[in-house]
């Protein structure tokens, strides 16, 4: 039906979705955009960014991790980053990893990482998309947005705002994650971004001793739950600790093993 100005409703919908969008920067041009999602927080999310970014930058793609949960940033500690200081008439310049990866997040600029960042959505809403117009990322392959957990204000921002080309759910094996990630995954169903599939990290830990593979939270459900809302297993990561001794260390990019080969492929697909 329409309007006494011959507008359909959903002409206007398209038109206030369109007024959210927001330009990159002049110089910034970004083949596809990939958020990392979660319903809660503790299950990974920056782990997984850094390990998406970090396989295809191993495949010759160039990468890039825009760091949106701003009042628990992570990144720069993964991947051994300090402070940015650097800009030039186009935007701020972002900080590079050993193997390439550009990134950038608010703890590279403040004065001192462990400052609490203690602003309302509104405002963090806003430093994100200046992470994406006020950027300098130059040419990208693939950009990774580490979200903050939920699905407040930040998360759709990052919707309305960027050219989002899916998403990426990360998971753990209790049940109650499944239901917390089912909010994720029916928000970006409202907003119309495809879901590409769910990483279960913690999935399992190996003995030490002799291999067997320990469900330390229990079995897990992740392919019934998955089969059931029609989405991909894109990977299983275990509870290893020497994950976390790399991350600590800034040393991400060093971990060998290959958990994510189903993404990598999907994410292969989606450029060629």
């Amino acid at each position: 039906m329409a309007n006494g100005h011959g507008k359909k409703p959903e002409d206007f919908k398209k038109q206030m979705e369109d007024n959210f969008k927001v330009a990159p920067g002049a110089n910034t041009h970004v083949k596809k955009v990939i958020g990392i999602v979660s319903g809660k927080g503790g299950v990974g999310k920056s782990l997984v960014t850094g390990l998406s970014a970090t396989y295809m930058n191993r495949k010759g793609y160039k990468t890039a991790i825009m760091d949106a949960d701003i009042t628990g940033p992570s990144i720069p500690k993964m991947f051994g980053i300090g402070k940015l200081n650097v800009a030039d008439e186009n935007g701020l310049i972002p900080a590079v990893t050993e193997h390439g990866t550009k990134v950038m997040s608010l703890n590279m600029l403040m004065d001192h990482e462990t400052d609490p960042v203690i602003w309302r959505g509104p405002v963090i809403a806003g430093i994100v998309k200046q992470f994406w117009s006020d950027v300098n990322w130059g040419d990208v392959d693939f950009m990774f947005v580490d979200m903050p957990p939920g699905t407040g204000d930040v998360p759709l921002t990052v919707f309305q705002s960027l050219p989002v080309d899916g998403i990426i759910v990360v998971s753990t094996p209790q049940e109650l994650v499944n239901m917390i990630v089912e909010k994720a995954v029916n928000m970006a169903n409202m907003m119309n971004i495809p879901v590409l599939g769910i990483v279960e990290n913690m999935s399992y830990m190996k003995c030490p001793h002799c291999g067997e593979m320990l469900n330390i939270f229990g079995e897990s459900g992740l392919e019934a739950y998955a089969a059931s809302k029609g989405l991909s297993v894109l990977g299983r990561i275990p509870l290893d600790p020497e994950f976390a001794s790399l991350c600590d260390a800034g040393r991400i990019e060093d971990m060998k093993e290959d958990y994510l080969d189903s993404l990598v492929y999907i994410l292969e697909g989606m450029i060629e």
